[in-house]
């Protein structure tokens, strides 16, 4: 079994799940009892939350769980627009963000919010002029993900996050759910006021992640009920998901550090392969593109036929963003990118981590050469 999905979710490092069996058996109690157990989650949690802090380069106070990326993202956007509505109700995001970024916008539309939707070139890219561009007096919230989750595009947030630097009414959100591991994680330094990151895209546990508030930034909350997460997550904190999350993001981010270009040499193995099979089109960009992401169409065969293909020969890769993958319609970030309606309907991503290896590229090779012969094979007898 070759996995390739990890754009959707990763495997658990099994230290992860054994730290999370931990924290289940011993530390059980809710964190806001008083007593001596509940006293003892509670600390759990806050060695948890400085120890992520301290990895992220913020302050401990700025570290706020979340059930994951979707969570994260929409109290972001929400937040931010139901909090500051007063200064303005102009927000601004790109054509090519996450469900889970577009359709809070969609739905603050609803409520009379002004909403502009920039453009990207044609490998997903917004431009910093873009921005500048759209940019007015009365704009409170700028959202642009960090990594492109379909082609792995890098938007550049270093440079837009230094042009807002200086918009003390503009708030900055970036969505770096697909960039743990793989690029710096952005915070107040960058410009950032706010960061979604879900720990499953890196070897955590679904249900746990955390957003990013930048010290003297206020939110209006989704929840309410409580004062957990300083009143703006309210509900009984998940100390073992956010334990096992640190974990998670310690044993990332050391990887990385240590071996910082071991998923672009696993790429660039995949890329020189690809490009030797007659009939696939790369769309991932050739340069400023994440290190795990390759995105390839197939024009004249259906992508979903495809993976299933490679599915049932032990290969497990995807056709866009897990959460609408099931839609069978064209990619609507490709489709932004310009990149036409027939590779944009044939699209494939295939998605690594640490956990693959070498030898699962040519295995993945071999398999998808074998799957497109027989596929061909199918549909010429069909059409004769």
């Amino acid at each position: 079994m070759v996995y390739l999905d990890n754009s959707a979710t990763t495997k658990p490092y099994q230290q992860v799940v054994e730290t999370f069996q931990e924290a289940v058996n011993q530390y059980y109690a809710n964190p806001s009892s008083l007593h001596h157990l509940g006293k003892e989650a509670e600390a759990l949690l806050h060695k948890a939350r400085t120890a992520i802090g301290d990895w992220v380069g913020a302050e401990a106070s700025e570290i706020i769980f979340t059930s994951g990326g979707t969570e994260g993202n929409n109290l972001a956007i929400k937040g931010i627009a139901m909090q500051y509505a007063q200064r303005g109700k102009h927000l601004i995001t790109t054509k090519v963000e996450h469900p889970s970024v577009k359709e809070p916008f969609v739905f603050l539309e609803q409520l009379g919010f002004d909403v502009t939707y920039l453009p990207v070139d044609e490998e997903g890219r917004v431009s910093l002029q873009a921005v500048k561009e759209a940019v007015r007096k009365d704009t409170i919230l700028v959202s642009i993900m960090s990594v492109n989750n379909e082609l792995g595009t890098l938007q550049p947030i270093e440079e837009i996050g230094n042009y807002l630097k200086s918009r003390t009414t503009t708030h900055f959100h970036v969505d770096h759910v697909q960039g743990v591991g793989k690029r710096k994680i952005p915070t107040k330094i960058d410009g950032v006021d706010l960061c979604t990151i879900s720990a499953h895209k890196f070897h955590g546990l679904k249900g746990t992640g955390l957003l990013y508030v930048r010290k003297g930034l206020d939110l209006a909350p989704l929840l309410h009920g409580g004062a957990h997460e300083q009143g703006w997550r309210s509900g009984t904190e998940n100390v073992a998901g956010a334990v096992a999350m640190a974990k998670a993001l310690r044993l990332t981010l050391t990887q990385a550090k240590e071996d910082p270009l071991y998923l672009e040499h696993l790429k660039q193995r995949l890329l020189t392969e690809l490009q030797l099979i007659d009939g696939v089109v790369v769309n991932t960009p050739a340069t400023n593109s994440a290190p795990h992401i390759v995105n390839i169409s197939i024009p004249g065969l259906k992508p979903e036929v495809l993976v299933q293909s490679l599915t049932d020969n032990g290969i497990h890769v995807s056709t866009k963003s897990a959460c609408s993958t099931k839609l069978f319609e064209p990619s609507p970030v490709l489709m932004a990118a310009g990149l036409g309606e027939e590779l944009a309907s044939s699209a494939i991503r295939i998605s690594l981590s640490f956990l693959n290896r070498p030898e699962e590229i040519e295995t993945f090779i071999d398999t998808l050469k074998q799957s497109l012969r027989e596929l061909r094979q199918v549909m010429g007898e069909t059409t004769t």
